[in-house]
């Protein structure tokens, strides 16, 4: 051992500018691969390249690749649809928050243009008379249909369902749903490489100075890709519950389990803006025409002197409201406010345990998890060998190993600001009124103090 160290020592003296390269290409291959690892989890959206053999559920092919979570969206989003289902957002619950009396009124012009519409010229009782007729009633009617459908809301809407087709409908509305929610850990993925890489690196250095045959920068930056990215996804999920170190003094968890109360609200906020919107129900409400389940509401509940004509009209009105947010503009907003999505989904998140909450987004680096670390090495492996053919010692060493340490660090650097430009250009993405959100980027952390009770 003494040996070896002597020589190590001994060869980095005598050419230090050479094998500093040794670590510097270590931390470009940890931030290149976990860059990488990122992209690939969510792009690109749909499948690229030749499509000669594609294996099922797969995000590669022979010669292409989809992202992994483009590729299992569906996998994904019945995951995340059985958290909101099971855990956090009951139908009733929200729309019991809802004024019969108030809403019926913001629809009600809505659904008297579509009896309008579906009444002008017929030949039932003169057309516009009978459609006058029912609009005397509609006002009374309304209340007491908003009053019902709010006790059987969960018969006429699947809220499964509808979070379940959002997502499916359009890959790209879960890719920015994770990365909006785990943007902080994504950061830290990429940036993390970099000092992972270079640490790794300086062992690389130290064996290659003692062992200087073909086969060790090689192996040892297929190490350094694989492992980079594999400590990076442990540091970001564990230990999922707070962990005390050094006698309580501090205490180490999980970055992504460490922000619930920041993902909660950056959750909420998401869905209620992109997937639970009030047109989104509304439009779900609404859907099947006479074949679904509004007008079979309407129908067991209004007498059969009232025509399907009618209630059909009544139907096409709801999805009008549903479709032009901007001329009922009051019923959207007050749909949004009361069923209050974004704050009912949050306080929920944030009395999950971390374990229980882990699961909003640990299953996106868990579906070919080995894929993307084993990647990294691979291309450590492409550097390593690489850099075995920049040569070592002559007359042009030490500027070729300059060339590298700048060509490297300006490279890393290139891969650093990508990844912020991406998070600073997505944040509106959600919400551009709400303040960005305290980073709590840590693992380790100093441990809270619960001040004592001196009131006695």
């Amino acid at each position: 051992m003494g040996n070896f160290r002597r020589k190590a020592w001994q060869e980095i003296s005598n050419r230090p500018i050479e094998f500093l390269s040794v670590p510097c290409v270590a931390a470009f291959v940890g931030i290149l691969t976990n860059w990488m690892g990122v992209k690939m989890l969510f792009y690109p959206v749909e499948y690229r390249g030749l499509d000669w053999k594609r294996w099922d559920k797969t995000p590669y092919g022979l010669f292409g690749w989809q992202g992994v979570v483009p590729t299992k969206t569906d996998l994904m989003a019945r995951r995340l649809v059985k958290i909101i289902t099971d855990k956090l957002l009951s139908l009733e619950e929200a729309f019991g928050r809802l004024d019969p009396n108030e809403l019926g009124q913001l629809l009600l012009p809505g659904i008297e243009d579509a009896v309008d519409s579906a009444l002008a010229g017929s030949d039932r009782m003169g057309g516009n008379l009978y459609a006058w007729g029912v609009k005397k009633i509609l006002p009374w009617l309304m209340p007491h249909i908003v009053t019902s459908l709010k006790q059987e809301i969960d018969q006429v809407l699947d809220l499964e369902t509808i979070v379940l087709s959002a997502f499916v409908r359009d890959k790209a509305t879960l890719v920015d749903l994770f990365q909006k929610v785990g943007r902080v850990e994504l950061d830290f993925l990429v940036n993390s490489g970099f000092g992972l890489g270079f640490i790794l690196g300086l062992g690389q250095m130290v064996f290659w100075a003692a062992h200087p045959v073909a086969w060790t920068l090689p192996a040892a930056g297929a190490f350094v890709g694989y492992v980079t990215n594999w400590i990076a996804i442990r540091m970001i999920f564990e230990p999922a519950e707070p962990v005390e170190i050094v006698g309580g003094l501090f205490e180490i968890q999980g970055m992504f389990e460490s922000r619930q109360i920041e993902v909660s609200d950056e959750f909420g906020d998401f869905m209620q803006k992109r997937v639970l919107t009030a047109g989104d129900l509304l439009k779900d409400l609404s859907l099947g025409g006479e074949d679904g389940e509004l007008f079979k509401f309407l129908r067991r509940h209004l007498p059969y002197p009232i025509p399907s004509e009618i209630l059909s009209a009544a139907v096409d009105g709801v999805a009008n409201i549903a479709a032009d947010p901007i001329k009922y503009a009051d019923v959207h907003k007050y749909v949004n406010e009361r069923l209050d999505i974004s704050d009912t989904l949050a306080r929920r998140l944030k009395v999950l345990s971390p374990t229980e909450f882990e699961d909003l987004l640990h299953p996106v680096f868990q579906e070919d998890e080995i894929t993307l670390i084993a990647t990294g090495g691979v291309l450590g492996l492409a550097a390593g060998g690489l850099q075995t053919q920049l040569g070592w010692g002559g007359a042009n060493a030490v500027p070729r190993a300059i060339g590298t340490i700048v060509f490297t660090l300006f490279s890393s650097l290139f891969f650093f600001l990508e990844q912020e430009y991406e998070l600073d250009h997505d944040e509106p993405l959600v919400s551009t009124e709400r303040p960005q959100l305290r980073r709590r980027e840590t693992v380790v952390r100093r441990r809270t103090q619960i001040p004592e009770d001196r009131s006695n």
